[in-house]
């Protein structure tokens, strides 16, 4: 039974350096997924079913989920804010009390000249 612990630990500790590493946020929302059934598998071999269920449930059903829902409302977002932006982009791109192109002095406003 031992050996069985120190293989989990040590692909707890293997899981979780893999979900750090990973750059895609799918892929460490399915990385750590991965690595809440190995908590709950160790959990379970430590004796504690309570808490390896509770870990099966929160860690790799629950938190995936929040965070692959998260990351699509986030992904929509920007799509919609792309698509309504127009040709020039987004702020500065002119048409605003800027400088016209949004890289020139600010304009005094309405009216043009200094008083």
């Amino acid at each position: 039974m031992n050996a069985l612990r120190v293989a989990l630990l040590l692909g707890v500790a293997a899981t979780a350096a893999g979900t750090v590493a990973t750059r895609d946020p799918v892929a460490q929302a399915i990385a750590v997924s991965f690595h809440g059934l190995l908590l709950a598998v160790l959990f379970f071999a430590y004796q504690a079913p309570d808490v390896a269920l509770s870990q099966v449930v929160v860690g790799a059903v629950a938190l995936p989920l929040m965070i692959v829902l998260a990351l699509a409302k986030v992904r929509k977002d920007a799509a919609e804010r792309g698509a309504h932006a127009g040709p020039g982009g987004g702020v500065g791109a002119g048409g605003g009390a800027g400088g016209g192109d949004g890289r020139g002095p600010p304009s005094d406003g309405p009216g043009g000249g200094r008083r």
